[in-house]
């Protein structure tokens, strides 16, 4: 049962306020793949969004949805790279002033992006001390705060990635959605569950990020003290609350994946499917090639290729 405020109607609203905006993104198929794990394998290419992720969907929700006293007092929000690049690229659409505080350990590529589109970017130092930083500048600046995943209406604006799944495929068996701070799992999980209870979603974390695995089986969401990963958009310190409540409610289970799992996922989507995602991008479909999940033979399978903002200086590292 969902328990949160957010239904496949807020889903659909989003659609329709962003559809104007964004790519509706491909879904495309791998027959050596699909033999390969014995599923009947699909990617839903979100790597091909704008900005590189799926990020933009739930900031332009959010953003077309602020009051104008919100807009004018200017936004501020954390982010590892792709959410940075997606508010800054619709703030900077709208016309309103963006800082976004950034962990040091940020990509370079993701940086510069970021500051192309025109946002101010801070980097105060690991990522404890970049949220630190962001509830800071809220709070003594009066900026307008766009969480990345403890926002309604950025769940909302991610989840209609699942209404054009079910509107695109099928006879799905299962969704599998690489989980960062929950966001994109949660919309996707309600989009699909709420037509079909029947289509299993799967989450996907990092064995050093897995801040919703261990909240789940604690009962609460917990805080990590330390994370990393190269998937470093799957790598927040913490589950996020309102993301605990939906994957508890509508997520069958969430599996970890490797730092190798990851990197050879890159490399086989590239040489098979000549698709360039990003290491989070990847986790997902890591997490089904090495068999993680309990699929059966000859399922309907979708994994979320969240997003392609890969920092191609480290690209050769993962074909070492």
């Amino acid at each position: 049962m969902n328990t949160s405020g957010i239904n496949i109607n807020d889903i659909r609203t989003a659609q329709e306020r962003i559809k104007d905006q964004v790519h509706h993104t491909p879904i495309h198929s791998s027959t050596r793949l699909s033999n390969q794990t014995g599923v009947d394998l699909f990617f839903k290419c979100e790597n091909l969004q704008k900005t590189g992720s799926f990020k933009v969907r739930g900031v332009l929700n959010k953003i077309l949805s602020l009051t104008d006293a919100e807009k004018s007092a200017g936004l501020v929000t954390i982010s590892a790279g792709n959410h940075a690049q997606a508010i800054a690229w619709a703030s900077s659409l709208s016309g309103i002033k963006c800082t976004v505080v950034m962990p040091e350990t940020a990509s370079l590529t993701k940086i510069a992006a970021t500051e192309e589109y025109g946002a101010e970017v801070l980097l105060p130092g690991d990522v404890h001390a970049a949220f630190e930083k962001t509830l800071q500048i809220e709070k003594e600046e009066g900026k307008t705060m766009v969480h990345p995943f403890e926002d309604e209406l950025i769940i909302a604006g991610h989840g209609t990635v699942g209404l054009e799944v079910m509107d695109q495929l099928k006879d799905i068996d299962a969704v599998v959605v690489g989980k960062g701070g929950g966001a994109l799992i949660s919309g996707i999980a309600i989009a699909v569950k709420e037509q079909n209870p029947n289509i299993k979603i799967y989450g996907v974390e990092p064995e050093g990020a897995n801040a919703m695995q261990q909240s789940l089986a604690a009962g609460e969401p917990l805080h990590l003290d330390k994370v990393g990963s190269i998937a470093d958009g799957l790598a927040p310190p913490m589950a996020g609350k309102v993301p605990f409540e939906i994957i508890k409610d509508y997520v069958e289970t969430v599996v970890t994946v490797s730092e190798e799992e990851i990197a050879a996922a890159v490399k086989d989507l590239l040489a098979t499917s000549k698709l360039l995602v990003e290491p989070a991008g990847a986790a997902a479909t890591a997490a089904i090639f090495s068999n993680k999940l309990p699929l059966s033979k000859g399922e309907r399978v979708v994994s979320i290729l969240s997003g392609g903002n890969i920092d191609l200086n480290k690209l050769s590292e993962l074909f070492v």
